[in-house]
């Protein structure tokens, strides 16, 4: 691998090292990409919970758009789309949701503006990752995805990333976590990354750290990883 992809690749693995107990559960051929994807990821929730002058952000997310582009056509620049752009999936998609990250920033009325702004986007997160790790596209992915962005969002953000109509930052992460359940529908490597962010809010609203003994963390991955 370059120096480049693994900056990416190490950025991500720095901000979920519990990872390394649970990638045993993915099967072997997929493990690279999957911290490929999640990285790519990792920079669209960036640029979504960017706060202050945001400019260059957008900026950054328009180039992105037209990278997602050309990686239809297998033309990447970006160190991620070596790993990523080989892999059929619907590109296109992703990249027109990409403009609705900047919508959904702004502090929702409600629960559902939350989860409507960031629909579009989930939906096609969700129909990417199917494709990837050649696995059907289930009813409840979209959501998956949706509810565990909403609760990484408000892990960063606090009070800003808060719906108006909810009374403050823990009654809102009660609700997504009511909406979670312990295996969420997706791939295995969305149910595995789901279940370490949901292990997370959980240990957030007990006021703590999440920091699962390795036998819990393994037990927990387990059960996910089945299906």
């Amino acid at each position: 691998m370059s120096s480049a992809l693994d900056s990416f690749l190490d950025k991500w693995r720095d901000r979920w090292p519990e990872w390394t107990f649970v990638e045993r559960f993915v099967d072997e051929a997929d493990r690279a990409r999957s911290v490929a994807w999640f990285a790519l990821l990792q920079e669209f929730d960036d640029i979504l919970n960017a706060t202050g002058d945001t400019t260059p952000q957008d900026a950054k997310l328009a180039w992105w758009g037209e990278e997602l582009r050309s990686w239809a056509a297998q033309r990447s620049r970006h160190p991620l789309g070596r790993v990523l752009e080989p892999v059929r999936a619907p590109w296109d998609q992703l990249a027109d949701a990409l403009p609705s990250l900047i919508a959904a920033r702004a502090k929702p009325s409600d629960a559902a503006q939350a989860r409507s702004a960031l629909s579009a986007y989930a939906a096609a997160v969700a129909a990417v990752e199917a494709q990837m790790f050649n696995e059907p596209l289930l009813p409840n992915a979209a959501d998956a995805v949706l509810t565990q962005m909403l609760a990484l969002r408000v892990q960063e953000l606090d009070g800003a990333a808060v719906p108006h109509a909810v009374a403050d930052d823990v009654q809102w992460q009660k609700q997504l976590l009511a909406q979670w359940p312990a295996r969420v529908a997706g791939t295995r490597v969305r149910r595995l990354y789901a279940s370490l962010a949901r292990g997370r809010q959980q240990a957030r609203l007990k006021g703590g750290e999440y920091q699962p003994s390795p036998a819990a963390l393994l037990w927990r991955s387990w059960w996910a990883a089945r299906g």
